[in-house]
Protein backbone atom coordinates (compact mmCIF):
# COMPACT_ATOMS: atom_id res chain seq x y z
CA UNK A 1 0.00 0.00 0.00
CA UNK A 2 1.47 3.36 -0.97
CA UNK A 3 2.31 6.03 1.61
CA UNK A 4 -0.24 8.38 0.05
CA UNK A 5 -3.05 5.83 0.38
CA UNK A 6 -2.04 5.11 3.98
CA UNK A 7 -2.23 8.82 4.84
CA UNK A 8 -5.63 9.10 3.16
CA UNK A 9 -7.01 6.14 5.13
CA UNK A 10 -5.60 7.54 8.38
CA UNK A 11 -7.38 10.83 7.77
CA UNK A 12 -10.66 9.04 7.07
CA UNK A 13 -10.31 6.87 10.17
CA UNK A 14 -9.73 9.95 12.33
CA UNK A 15 -12.83 11.58 10.88
CA UNK A 16 -14.93 8.48 11.56
CA UNK A 17 -13.76 8.21 15.16
CA UNK A 18 -14.38 11.89 15.81
CA UNK A 19 -17.93 11.98 14.43
CA UNK A 20 -20.38 10.02 16.64
CA UNK A 21 -23.24 11.19 14.40
CA UNK A 22 -22.04 8.83 11.67
CA UNK A 23 -23.48 5.91 13.65
CA UNK A 24 -26.79 4.93 12.10
CA UNK A 25 -29.98 5.17 14.12
CA UNK A 26 -30.98 1.78 12.72
CA UNK A 27 -29.14 -1.42 11.82
CA UNK A 28 -30.33 -4.68 10.27
CA UNK A 29 -29.43 -7.91 12.05
CA UNK A 30 -28.91 -10.98 9.87
CA UNK A 31 -29.78 -14.03 11.99
CA UNK A 32 -27.37 -16.82 11.01
CA UNK A 33 -27.97 -19.41 13.75
CA UNK A 34 -29.87 -21.86 11.49
CA UNK A 35 -26.86 -22.10 9.17
CA UNK A 36 -23.56 -20.80 10.53
CA UNK A 37 -24.75 -21.44 14.05
CA UNK A 38 -25.56 -25.11 13.60
CA UNK A 39 -23.11 -26.20 10.91
CA UNK A 40 -20.26 -26.97 13.30
CA UNK A 41 -22.32 -28.65 16.03
CA UNK A 42 -21.56 -32.30 16.78
CA UNK A 43 -25.18 -32.97 17.72
CA UNK A 44 -27.30 -33.38 14.61
CA UNK A 45 -30.31 -31.09 14.92
CA UNK A 46 -33.56 -32.31 13.39
CA UNK A 47 -35.30 -30.48 10.57
CA UNK A 48 -38.24 -29.80 12.88
CA UNK A 49 -35.98 -28.19 15.47
CA UNK A 50 -34.30 -26.09 12.79
CA UNK A 51 -37.69 -24.85 11.64
CA UNK A 52 -38.64 -24.14 15.26
CA UNK A 53 -35.43 -22.10 15.63
CA UNK A 54 -36.36 -20.14 12.52
CA UNK A 55 -39.87 -19.63 13.91
CA UNK A 56 -38.47 -18.25 17.16
CA UNK A 57 -36.13 -15.91 15.26
CA UNK A 58 -39.09 -14.61 13.28
CA UNK A 59 -41.05 -14.19 16.49
CA UNK A 60 -38.16 -12.13 17.88
CA UNK A 61 -38.47 -9.81 14.90
CA UNK A 62 -35.64 -11.02 12.67
CA UNK A 63 -36.38 -10.21 9.05
CA UNK A 64 -33.18 -11.45 7.40
CA UNK A 65 -32.31 -15.07 8.11
CA UNK A 66 -29.58 -17.31 6.74
CA UNK A 67 -31.51 -20.57 6.91
CA UNK A 68 -29.23 -23.23 5.40
CA UNK A 69 -26.18 -24.05 3.29
CA UNK A 70 -26.17 -26.04 0.06
CA UNK A 71 -22.92 -27.81 0.88
CA UNK A 72 -22.17 -31.46 0.12
CA UNK A 73 -23.95 -33.55 2.78
CA UNK A 74 -20.88 -35.72 3.37
CA UNK A 75 -18.74 -32.66 4.06
CA UNK A 76 -21.34 -30.87 6.17
CA UNK A 77 -23.83 -33.41 7.58
CA UNK A 78 -25.60 -30.78 9.67
CA UNK A 79 -26.83 -29.14 6.45
CA UNK A 80 -27.86 -32.38 4.70
CA UNK A 81 -31.55 -31.46 5.04
CA UNK A 82 -31.24 -28.11 3.24
CA UNK A 83 -34.12 -28.82 0.85
CA UNK A 84 -36.37 -30.08 3.66
CA UNK A 85 -35.71 -26.93 5.71
CA UNK A 86 -36.54 -24.76 2.71
CA UNK A 87 -39.78 -26.60 2.04
CA UNK A 88 -40.89 -25.94 5.62
CA UNK A 89 -40.20 -22.21 5.65
CA UNK A 90 -43.24 -20.03 6.28
CA UNK A 91 -43.71 -17.94 3.17
CA UNK A 92 -44.23 -14.30 4.07
CA UNK A 93 -43.53 -11.04 2.28
CA UNK A 94 -41.66 -9.30 5.10
CA UNK A 95 -38.71 -11.71 5.39
CA UNK A 96 -35.60 -12.39 3.31
CA UNK A 97 -34.51 -16.03 3.52
CA UNK A 98 -30.92 -16.65 2.43
CA UNK A 99 -29.17 -19.85 1.44
CA UNK A 100 -25.38 -20.13 1.43
CA UNK A 101 -23.85 -21.16 -1.89
CA UNK A 102 -20.28 -22.45 -2.21
CA UNK A 103 -20.28 -23.51 -5.86
CA UNK A 104 -22.39 -23.79 -9.00
CA UNK A 105 -24.04 -27.02 -7.86
CA UNK A 106 -25.10 -25.38 -4.62
CA UNK A 107 -26.63 -22.51 -6.56
CA UNK A 108 -28.59 -24.94 -8.72
CA UNK A 109 -29.93 -26.65 -5.60
CA UNK A 110 -30.96 -23.29 -4.17
CA UNK A 111 -32.84 -22.39 -7.35
CA UNK A 112 -34.61 -25.76 -7.39
CA UNK A 113 -36.19 -25.14 -3.98
CA UNK A 114 -38.06 -22.07 -5.26
CA UNK A 115 -38.38 -21.07 -1.59
CA UNK A 116 -35.48 -18.69 -0.96
CA UNK A 117 -35.19 -14.96 -1.55
CA UNK A 118 -31.43 -14.60 -1.70
CA UNK A 119 -28.25 -16.46 -2.58
CA UNK A 120 -25.28 -15.84 -0.31
CA UNK A 121 -21.93 -16.42 -2.01
CA UNK A 122 -18.55 -16.94 -0.34
CA UNK A 123 -15.14 -15.97 -1.71
CA UNK A 124 -12.24 -16.62 0.71
CA UNK A 125 -9.37 -14.15 0.72
CA UNK A 126 -6.66 -16.85 0.64
CA UNK A 127 -6.01 -19.86 -1.57
CA UNK A 128 -5.33 -22.20 1.37
CA UNK A 129 -8.69 -21.50 2.99
CA UNK A 130 -10.50 -21.54 -0.36
CA UNK A 131 -9.16 -25.01 -1.12
CA UNK A 132 -10.30 -26.38 2.23
CA UNK A 133 -13.64 -24.61 2.21
CA UNK A 134 -14.60 -24.96 -1.45
CA UNK A 135 -12.03 -27.13 -3.21
CA UNK A 136 -10.77 -24.35 -5.49
CA UNK A 137 -8.44 -21.37 -5.35
CA UNK A 138 -9.42 -17.73 -4.91
CA UNK A 139 -9.50 -16.94 -8.62
CA UNK A 140 -11.82 -19.88 -9.28
CA UNK A 141 -14.07 -18.76 -6.42
CA UNK A 142 -14.23 -15.24 -7.85
CA UNK A 143 -15.10 -16.59 -11.30
CA UNK A 144 -17.83 -18.82 -9.84
CA UNK A 145 -19.27 -15.98 -7.77
CA UNK A 146 -19.31 -13.62 -10.74
CA UNK A 147 -21.21 -16.18 -12.85
CA UNK A 148 -23.78 -16.74 -10.12
CA UNK A 149 -24.18 -13.03 -9.44
CA UNK A 150 -24.74 -12.40 -13.14
CA UNK A 151 -27.27 -15.19 -13.45
CA UNK A 152 -29.12 -14.15 -10.30
CA UNK A 153 -29.36 -10.57 -11.52
CA UNK A 154 -30.86 -11.76 -14.79
CA UNK A 155 -33.41 -13.86 -12.89
CA UNK A 156 -34.33 -11.04 -10.54
CA UNK A 157 -33.00 -13.00 -7.55
CA UNK A 158 -31.15 -11.20 -4.77
CA UNK A 159 -27.53 -12.30 -4.43
CA UNK A 160 -24.83 -11.05 -2.09
CA UNK A 161 -21.18 -11.95 -1.57
CA UNK A 162 -19.03 -12.43 1.53
CA UNK A 163 -15.24 -12.30 1.57
CA UNK A 164 -14.22 -14.95 4.12
CA UNK A 165 -11.11 -14.88 6.35
CA UNK A 166 -10.97 -11.17 5.55
CA UNK A 167 -9.04 -10.25 8.69
CA UNK A 168 -6.71 -13.23 8.92
CA UNK A 169 -6.38 -16.83 7.73
CA UNK A 170 -5.56 -19.83 9.96
CA UNK A 171 -3.34 -21.25 7.22
CA UNK A 172 -1.71 -18.22 5.56
CA UNK A 173 -1.75 -15.68 8.37
CA UNK A 174 -2.28 -11.97 7.73
CA UNK A 175 -4.45 -10.86 4.83
CA UNK A 176 -3.47 -7.66 3.04
CA UNK A 177 -6.11 -4.97 2.76
CA UNK A 178 -5.19 -4.58 -0.90
CA UNK A 179 -6.25 -8.22 -1.45
CA UNK A 180 -9.68 -7.58 0.06
CA UNK A 181 -10.19 -4.51 -2.09
CA UNK A 182 -9.13 -6.39 -5.23
CA UNK A 183 -11.64 -9.19 -4.58
CA UNK A 184 -14.39 -6.73 -3.68
CA UNK A 185 -13.81 -4.82 -6.88
CA UNK A 186 -14.23 -7.93 -9.01
CA UNK A 187 -17.41 -8.91 -7.17
CA UNK A 188 -18.90 -5.41 -7.33
CA UNK A 189 -18.68 -5.45 -11.13
CA UNK A 190 -21.49 -8.03 -11.20
CA UNK A 191 -23.88 -5.98 -9.08
CA UNK A 192 -24.40 -7.90 -5.82
CA UNK A 193 -27.04 -6.45 -3.50
CA UNK A 194 -24.43 -6.39 -0.72
CA UNK A 195 -20.78 -7.16 0.02
CA UNK A 196 -19.65 -8.46 3.41
CA UNK A 197 -16.34 -8.92 5.17
CA UNK A 198 -16.17 -11.96 7.47
CA UNK A 199 -13.80 -12.52 10.36
CA UNK A 200 -14.28 -16.25 9.90
CA UNK A 201 -11.86 -17.36 12.60
CA UNK A 202 -12.18 -14.40 14.97
CA UNK A 203 -8.71 -12.86 14.67
CA UNK A 204 -9.66 -9.29 13.72
CA UNK A 205 -9.44 -6.26 15.99
CA UNK A 206 -11.47 -3.03 15.90
CA UNK A 207 -8.85 -0.81 14.28
CA UNK A 208 -8.38 -3.34 11.50
CA UNK A 209 -12.14 -3.65 10.98
CA UNK A 210 -12.62 0.11 10.84
CA UNK A 211 -9.77 0.53 8.38
CA UNK A 212 -11.05 -2.25 6.10
CA UNK A 213 -14.64 -1.05 5.94
CA UNK A 214 -13.65 2.59 5.46
CA UNK A 215 -11.42 1.54 2.56
CA UNK A 216 -14.17 -0.67 1.15
CA UNK A 217 -16.69 2.16 1.31
CA UNK A 218 -14.19 4.49 -0.35
CA UNK A 219 -13.67 1.95 -3.15
CA UNK A 220 -17.31 0.99 -3.76
CA UNK A 221 -19.05 4.26 -2.96
CA UNK A 222 -22.17 4.92 -0.87
CA UNK A 223 -24.45 2.92 -3.16
CA UNK A 224 -23.11 -0.51 -2.16
CA UNK A 225 -24.59 -1.87 1.11
CA UNK A 226 -22.01 -3.43 3.44
CA UNK A 227 -22.33 -6.18 6.03
CA UNK A 228 -20.07 -7.40 8.82
CA UNK A 229 -19.71 -10.99 10.03
CA UNK A 230 -17.73 -11.52 13.24
CA UNK A 231 -16.79 -14.47 15.41
CA UNK A 232 -15.98 -14.04 19.09
CA UNK A 233 -13.08 -16.49 19.19
CA UNK A 234 -10.73 -14.00 20.88
CA UNK A 235 -13.37 -11.92 22.65
CA UNK A 236 -13.29 -9.08 20.09
CA UNK A 237 -16.58 -9.77 18.32
CA UNK A 238 -18.73 -7.00 19.81
CA UNK A 239 -15.90 -4.46 19.62
CA UNK A 240 -15.45 -5.35 15.95
CA UNK A 241 -19.18 -4.95 15.36
CA UNK A 242 -19.03 -1.48 16.89
CA UNK A 243 -16.06 -0.59 14.69
CA UNK A 244 -18.04 -1.72 11.65
CA UNK A 245 -20.89 0.56 12.70
CA UNK A 246 -18.44 3.47 12.91
CA UNK A 247 -17.51 2.78 9.30
CA UNK A 248 -21.17 2.94 8.22
CA UNK A 249 -21.92 -0.78 7.88
CA UNK A 250 -25.68 -1.27 7.55
CA UNK A 251 -26.06 -4.97 8.46
CA UNK A 252 -24.45 -7.20 11.09
CA UNK A 253 -24.58 -10.99 11.28
CA UNK A 254 -25.27 -12.66 14.62
CA UNK A 255 -26.30 -16.07 15.95
CA UNK A 256 -28.75 -16.79 18.75
CA UNK A 257 -26.86 -18.23 21.70
CA UNK A 258 -23.50 -17.34 20.14
CA UNK A 259 -23.24 -20.76 18.50
CA UNK A 260 -21.35 -21.40 15.29
CA UNK A 261 -17.99 -21.90 13.66
CA UNK A 262 -16.44 -23.09 10.44
CA UNK A 263 -15.88 -26.88 10.14
CA UNK A 264 -12.88 -26.28 7.87
CA UNK A 265 -11.00 -23.95 10.23
CA UNK A 266 -9.05 -25.16 13.29
CA UNK A 267 -10.23 -23.92 16.70
CA UNK A 268 -13.28 -22.23 15.17
CA UNK A 269 -15.81 -20.90 17.64
CA UNK A 270 -19.15 -19.16 17.56
CA UNK A 271 -20.54 -16.00 16.08
CA UNK A 272 -21.47 -12.95 18.10
CA UNK A 273 -24.55 -13.88 20.14
CA UNK A 274 -27.61 -12.12 18.72
CA UNK A 275 -28.82 -11.25 22.22
CA UNK A 276 -25.44 -9.82 23.27
CA UNK A 277 -25.28 -7.67 20.14
CA UNK A 278 -28.90 -6.60 20.54
CA UNK A 279 -28.25 -5.53 24.14
CA UNK A 280 -25.37 -3.30 23.06
CA UNK A 281 -27.31 -1.77 20.18
CA UNK A 282 -30.47 -1.30 22.23
CA UNK A 283 -28.63 0.49 25.03
CA UNK A 284 -27.06 2.74 22.40
CA UNK A 285 -30.46 3.64 21.01
CA UNK A 286 -29.84 1.90 17.70
CA UNK A 287 -33.04 0.39 16.29
CA UNK A 288 -33.06 -3.18 14.96
CA UNK A 289 -36.67 -4.28 15.21
CA UNK A 290 -35.59 -7.30 17.27
CA UNK A 291 -36.87 -8.24 20.75
CA UNK A 292 -34.10 -9.00 23.23
CA UNK A 293 -36.28 -11.03 25.59
CA UNK A 294 -37.35 -13.44 22.86
CA UNK A 295 -33.71 -13.87 21.81
CA UNK A 296 -32.73 -14.77 25.37
CA UNK A 297 -35.63 -17.22 25.69
CA UNK A 298 -34.62 -18.80 22.39
CA UNK A 299 -31.00 -19.16 23.52
CA UNK A 300 -32.27 -21.05 26.60
CA UNK A 301 -34.40 -23.29 24.38
CA UNK A 302 -31.39 -23.88 22.12
CA UNK A 303 -29.38 -25.19 25.07
CA UNK A 304 -32.01 -27.89 25.58
CA UNK A 305 -31.82 -28.86 21.90
CA UNK A 306 -28.02 -29.03 21.83
CA UNK A 307 -27.69 -30.54 25.29
CA UNK A 308 -25.01 -28.08 26.39
CA UNK A 309 -24.43 -24.50 27.45
CA UNK A 310 -24.21 -21.89 24.71
CA UNK A 311 -21.71 -18.99 24.82
CA UNK A 312 -24.34 -16.25 25.25
CA UNK A 313 -23.52 -13.74 28.00
CA UNK A 314 -27.02 -12.26 28.20
CA UNK A 315 -28.50 -15.71 28.83
CA UNK A 316 -26.49 -15.78 32.08
CA UNK A 317 -26.78 -12.15 33.16
CA UNK A 318 -30.08 -10.98 31.71
CA UNK A 319 -30.73 -7.48 30.47
CA UNK A 320 -30.55 -4.19 32.33
CA UNK A 321 -32.21 -2.56 34.24
CA UNK A 322 -33.18 -5.75 36.10
CA UNK A 323 -36.87 -6.44 36.60
CA UNK A 324 -37.92 -4.44 33.53
CA UNK A 325 -38.74 -5.52 30.02
CA UNK A 326 -35.25 -5.54 28.51
CA UNK A 327 -34.11 -3.42 25.63
CA UNK A 328 -36.59 -4.60 23.01
CA UNK A 329 -36.59 -2.98 19.61
CA UNK A 330 -39.78 -3.08 17.59
CA UNK A 331 -43.04 -4.80 18.40
CA UNK A 332 -42.18 -8.50 18.20
CA UNK A 333 -44.25 -10.68 20.52
CA UNK A 334 -42.63 -12.15 23.59
CA UNK A 335 -42.79 -15.79 24.62
CA UNK A 336 -42.00 -18.89 22.62
CA UNK A 337 -44.85 -20.75 21.00
CA UNK A 338 -43.65 -23.50 18.67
Amino acid sequence: MTEKLTEKLTEKLTEKLADRSLLSSGVTLMEVSPRDGLQNESTLVSTDDKLTLIHHALEAGARRLEVTSFAHPKLMPQMADAEAVCSGLPQRGDVIYTGLVLNQRGYERLLATERLDEAGLVVPATDAFAQRNQGMDVQACIAMARRVLRDARQRGLRAQATIAVAFGCPFEGEVALSKLLEIAGYLAEEGPVEIALADTVGVGVPGQVLEAFVALRDLLGPGMPLRGHFHDTRNTGLANAFAALQAGVETLDASIGGIGGCPFAPNATGNIASEDLQYMLGRMGIETGVDLDVLIETAAWLESVLGKRVPSMLLRSGGFPPGNKTESQGTAASGLTP
